[in-house]
Formats: C-alpha cells, structure tokens, sequence
C-alpha cells in the first residue's frame, strides 16, 4: 500500500454517505434540537448587518431545513437565493415551510457545487464545512463560483468541540467517537492561500449543560452529528462499552449537578479577490499622490452608493 493510498483512508476522513444518511434520518426532528445551531445561524445575521452589500445571487451552503435561507432571503429581498444541502430530506422539509421561500433547491455536495465560475455574489454557510472532506478543495469551489469582490460568510466547529465526549471515549476504546474539527488558524491559512481577500477570523464557546450524558448522545443524534469518520467502530455499540463511557462522562459534572458540552464555533468571512485592474489601489501623479476612485473604495469596503 503507498502512502498516497493510506493518506487517502486516513481515519478521521469523513464519509459522505454516512453524512447525508445522518442527515436524511434527523431532517423531522431537526429544529426541535438544534437549538445551538439555530442561534449561530442568528449571529451570522447579527453580522451581515455590519456589511453593506445589495447581492444579486446568494447561496447557503448546508441550508438544512431552510432557517437561515429564509432570514437571508428577508434580509435581501431583492436577492436571488438557492438553498443547497447534501441530503434530500432536509430539502423536502425546507420545501414544506411556508418561511422560505429560496429560487430553487438543490441536492449537491460543497465540495462539487453545480454552479458556473463566477456566477454568485454571497455565500453563506452556516456549521457546514466541517463535514467537508478537503478544506481546501471546499474553498476552491467557494471561490471558484464566486464573483469578484463577492463575500463569503461561513461558521464552522472547532478542535474544542465535545471535548469532554472525546475524553470520556479515550480510556474505553482506540476507535473514533467524535468527528474532528479544523482549527481557527488553519482556516485562515487555508483560504489565504486559496485566494480570497482580507480574511476575518474569530472565535466563540458555547457550553451546553446536560442531566447525563444519554442526553447528550441522544441530542446529536437528533441533529445528525454523530459519528460519521472512516475510522469509527463498525457494528454496534456494546452496553457495557457505553456504560464506561457515561461513567467516564461523571468527570466533568458540575456543582450545579448538570454535565457540559462544549462547543468551540468558528465564524469567518472574506471577500473574492477583485480583478488585478481594481486591486490597485490608485494611479500615481506627478507631485507623488495618489488618486483612488470614489467607486472602487465603495465595491472594496462594501458600501452602498
């Protein structure tokens, strides 16, 4: 076996198939318990009144049941947006909700986006791409379909994610219990190199309390997040190998009695690279200043006219 082949079955890669079938599975029940992504979703609005652009065409990349398609669809009126999901059912659902109301649906992966180059002015994506296989294969296509000077605004997880579940599945078992998550920094380099312009990262933890932890197991199974790395246990979990997981989870119990959660969330925006013509900032004269049009302030910064 050659290293290009082990690379490529690496056990924290993340399997498809297992994404849109645990996402297919949770669609029903999926707002009931996703509580926290519904309000990450709503800070991703919080922000983009901070930004001063009128898009022609957004996509939300991840849409899930069609929350965050309909605030974005309220928010820019005038837009056109298409609501994207790997799995089926989450677009069935979103299709039933009288709130959204996107141009169109569509089933396809991130990191295959059915979309011309350069044909989009926003994206959004909202605690997605971390069930993306390459990072940046996902930025490409992002940047790819992107126009120049367009705006990408995505939130993600990050490494302190479920901390205390992956603690608590160390000492029973060498298999994978919780996916893994890309880091702040490694994002920003990520799309650095990819190409996109000024780059803005930041950092959020939320903790989630529980009576146990069934409860919690059971909430991200609801939301669709369990397991879904190429090096998790295949075949059923055992109860006596559960049992020492739940006990192991009693370590972090708090004085309140309630068992935490962590979840470390990622937010980041940056902006398609403008032609080479526009990046300049201005044309010199001939006493050493530089003119710069009104305009191309205005498309750099995002301000309305």
């Amino acid at each position: 076996m050659n290293s290009k082949h082990k690379k490529e079955i690496q056990p924290y890669a993340v399997d498809k198939r297992k994404v849109q079938a645990a996402f297919d599975h949770a669609a029903r029940g999926y707002d009931e318990a996703a509580v926290l992504q519904h309000e990450i979703g709503q800070r991703v609005m919080d922000r983009l009144e901070f930004i001063k652009i009128e898009p022609e065409v957004i996509i939300d990349i991840g849409s899930g049941t069609g929350r965050l398609s309909s605030a974005v669809s309220e928010r820019y009126p005038s837009s056109r947006l298409y609501s994207l999901d790997l799995a089926a059912e989450m677009l069935n659902y979103a299709r039933r909700q009288p709130t959204t109301q996107p141009e169109g649906f569509i089933c396809a992966d991130a990191e295959q986006l059915p979309f011309n180059d350069q044909s989009v002015d926003m994206i959004v994506s909202n605690v997605t791409i971390q069930w993306c296989m390459n990072l940046e294969q996902t930025f490409k296509e992002f940047q790819r379909i992107i126009k120049p000077g367009g705006l990408l605004m995505f939130t993600t997880f990050g490494p302190d994610t479920l901390k205390e579940l992956r603690v608590s599945w160390s000492g029973v078992d060498q298999y994978n219990h919780v996916n893994a998550f890309f880091d702040m920094h490694d994002i920003g380099d990520a799309l650095k190199r990819i190409g996109f312009s000024d780059p803005v990262m930041d950092v959020e933890n939320f903790t989630l309390t529980y009576k146990d932890a069934t409860t919690l197991m059971r909430d991200l199974k609801a939301v669709g997040a369990h397991n879904v790395t190429k090096g998790r246990p295949h075949g059923l979990t055992g109860k006596q190998r559960l049992q020492k997981v739940i006990k192991a989870y009693e370590q972090f119990r708090m004085d309140d009695g309630l068992l935490p959660a962590t979840y470390e969330v990622i937010y980041g925006h940056a902006w398609a690279p403008l032609p080479r013509d526009e990046n300049n900032m201005g044309d010199s004269n001939e006493d050493g200043s530089i003119s710069i049009p009104l305009s191309r302030m205005r498309r750099r910064m995002g301000v309305k006219k």
